[in-house]
C-alpha cells in the first residue's frame, strides 16, 4: 500500500511530521507482509494441479480396490457354487 505524496502530506499536517512518519512506516510494513501472504494466480494454479493429481491417484486406487474385491467375490462365489453342486449331486 504505497501512500501517495498527497496522503503523506495530509498525515503530516494532521498528526505532525514524526507521528505521520511512524504511521506511514507501520502501514508500509503491514502492506509488505500482506503482499507476501496473498495467493497469486500461479499459487492457485499449482494448488489446483496438485489437487487434480491427487484426485486422479485416488480414483485409480479406488478402481484397483473395487477390481480386487470383485475378483475375490467371484472366486468365493465360484467356490460356493462348486461346493453346493458337489453336496447336492451325491
Amino acid at each position: 500500500m504505497t501512500l501517495l505524496f498527497d496522503d503523506s502530506k495530509r498525515l503530516e499536517k494532521a498528526l505532525g511530521e514524526e507521528a505521520a512518519g511512524v504511521l506511514i512506516n507501520i502501514l508500509e510494513k503491514q502492506d509488505e507482509e500482506a503482499k507476501r501472504e496473498i495467493a497469486t494466480k500461479h499459487d492457485l494454479r499449482e494448488t489446483e494441479l496438485r489437487l487434480l493429481a491427487e484426485m486422479a491417484k485416488l480414483n485409480a486406487d479406488t478402481k484397483a480396490d473395487i477390481l480386487k474385491w470383485v475378483a475375490a467375490m467371484l472366486i468365493g462365489q465360484a467356490a460356493l457354487i462348486a461346493a453346493l453342486m458337489k453336496l447336492f449331486t451325491k
